[in-house]
């Protein structure tokens, strides 16, 4: 955490049943001063990667368009092809093969030109001499032709019209290896530029071959990527550092650059890779086969045993009959043995500690599915949460904000606050899945870090709860509502403060956590030497500022708002977490 100020901003209000409100008129004005609130408009007048470096000029990323893409190939071609004095197809073939970086373009080409030339066949004369006569044989079909129905690349070499179609046609067919094509002769390396392609190939197979190109684009580039997003057709230009991945495309989807998953702060991509990967294993399946059931002491196939006594018999057309305590014959089980319901032989043999070995693995089988499960339905209950979240800001814009504008006779600029809120809660919900992820990896030894780490979670689930209930049942009123209404002005403070507050800690949580909980041992250490000195933790004095308290098991924490003007006493969060 930045601070112990930052964790107490959750604590800054009154409670949800105040009738002045939850959140200071200065809270409010706070809030709407914030960059957040910066209106982006995407109409035709910005269009282009100008339109989106000025809206998102905070963030690490640029979203590209189709046309914003087309716009800086052409530039990066016209580019080397002005500097180095080649033609626009060559410039292309060896942007091409060094991944559409001009620089090392730049730098390969004047360090050794020739090399540069020879490696991606672009000769400067050819290497084949043509006979002056009016006809030439095509190296393909051997087939005499007029001379203007024959086509050379740089090479020279000579083939027909039609054999040169042929050959290019299956090449972009072929795929995206068209774009490195060179000379059809066997023992020539000639590239073949896009100028003759343009002039050989039908409009369809030009249009194949431009998008190839295009998308090589993006996808050579190390510096961009397509969005991953299902049907979205937007690149990412990431311009940022490596300390933060997260990326935002204009189609809504959110996504880590780094691994191309979705995003998932405060969890790193090897942890997200760990945890879906055993999302989608047979190793929790067998977990639960040894957990719940026992094999046939004949044919060995798992038995679950779900009622009844303790006779069983196993499936067709095995049809064994054997006790499941100790998997022995039942036909030398009966009343001497305990009847159907125990068995005398399993007991003295479990006192005997037969069964220790096969009782523990069963026993860790089943506590390792239960911790996963655990984690895991939370985890989906969230993702779920959040699309149902998404759902309802879909609403809220296309249908919502219109009616409750009628209603309050207000601009729907003026009630961009509410979508605010969804946005906002749209986000903590994934951040809120994630930490569960950070959870199950998070190592059982360390018991203050896991300790604290449920109570920020516990903490983060409340306060989302409270904005979610705010901006979706708090809101109904004044969608059904005849007219404006008075009380509508204490509910955008209220959820304007709300989400400012929630998002500062939600902020505060990622931090921590990404951090690895490192404030837990250093605050660990403070506790311990002011324990020894008698003394107590005092927290800044300040505005607004409570007595932070743990009640019950639920460990959520009860604010007490003082008077302004005098400072507060205030335990630090890390300091209740600790002692709870």
């Amino acid at each position: 955490m930045d601070s112990e100020d930052d964790m107490h901003d959750a604590n800054d209000v009154e409670s949800m049943d105040d009738d002045e409100g939850f959140y200071s008129d200065e809270m409010g004005m706070d809030y709407y001063g914030s960059d957040d609130d910066i209106d982006v408009d995407f109409g035709e007048d910005n269009e282009g990667i100008k339109r989106i470096e000025a809206s998102r000029a905070e963030n690490n990323f640029i979203i590209l368009k189709e046309s914003d893409i087309k716009q800086r190939q052409e530039e990066d071609i016209t580019s080397v092809s002005t500097v180095l004095s080649i033609s626009r197809a060559a410039s292309s073939i060896l942007l091409r093969y060094y991944n559409w970086s001009v620089s090392e373009v730049h730098e390969a080409w004047f360090a050794n030109e020739d090399k540069v030339r020879k490696t991606f066949g672009l000769l400067k004369k050819p290497v084949v001499q043509l006979p002056s006569s009016r006809e030439l044989t095509c190296g393909i079909c051997f087939e005499a032709f007029h001379r203007g129905s024959i086509r050379s690349a740089a090479c020279g070499h000579p083939f027909c019209c039609a054999c040169w179609e042929g050959y290019i046609r299956t090449s972009i067919s072929d795929g995206p290896g068209c774009l490195i094509l060179r000379c059809p002769d066997p023992s020539c390396g000639a590239a073949v530029g896009q100028d003759m392609i343009a002039m050989l190939v039908s409009d369809e197979d030009n249009r194949k071959y431009s998008r190839y190109l295009l998308r090589s684009y993006i996808e050579d580039n190390k510096k961009t990527k397509w969005c991953p997003a299902p049907g979205c057709e937007y690149a990412v230009n990431f311009v940022g550092d490596d300390e933060n991945y997260d990326v935002s495309c204009l189609c809504s989807y959110g996504f880590c650059w780094n691994c191309t998953e979705e995003a998932h702060r405060p969890v790193d991509c090897g942890t997200v890779s760990k945890w879906i990967m055993k999302n989608s294993a047979e190793s929790e399946n067998m977990n639960w086969i040894l957990a719940n059931s026992k094999p046939c002491p004949k044919c060995k196939r798992p038995i679950e045993k779900n009622q009844g006594c303790m006779h069983m018999t196993c499936t067709p057309p095995c049809k064994f009959e054997f006790c499941w305590l100790c998997l022995g014959a039942w036909s030398d089980h009966g009343e001497r043995t305990g009847g159907f319901y125990a068995c005398n032989r399993y007991e003295a043999a479990k006192q005997e500690g037969v069964y220790d070995e096969t009782e523990r693995r069963r026993e860790m089988a089943k506590n390792s599915l239960e911790r996963y499960t655990h984690y895991y339905e939370r985890w989906a209950s969230n993702q779920l949460s959040r699309q149902k979240a998404l759902a309802d800001l879909h609403q809220m814009r296309t249908v919502h904000m219109e009616k409750l504008s009628d209603i309050q006779r207000e601009p729907e600029s003026q009630l961009k606050f509410i979508t605010d809120a969804w946005q906002q809660i749209v986000e903590c919900r994934r951040v809120l899945k994630w930490t569960y992820a950070y959870g199950y990896y998070l190592p059982e030894h360390e018991q203050a870090k896991r300790q604290f780490f449920e109570y920020l979670q516990g903490e983060a689930e409340s306060g989302l709860e409270r904005l979610h209930q705010c901006a979706e049942k708090e809101l109904q009123q004044f969608l059904s509502a005849d007219g404006p209404s008075k009380e509508f002005i204490d509910f955008h403070t209220k959820l304007a403060g709300l989400t400012g507050v929630t998002k500062n800690y939600f902020e505060n949580l990622v931090s921590a956590l990404e951090n690895g909980l490192s404030d837990v041992d250093s605050q660990a250490a403070c506790s311990g030497s002011s324990s020894k000195n008698g003394g107590s933790s005092k927290a800044k004095g300040g505005k607004g500022k409570g007595t932070s308290r743990v009640g019950g098991s639920s460990k959520n924490v009860d604010s007490t708002v003082e008077n302004n003007s005098r400072p507060v006493e205030n335990k630090s969060i890390m300091e209740v977490a600790l002692l709870v």
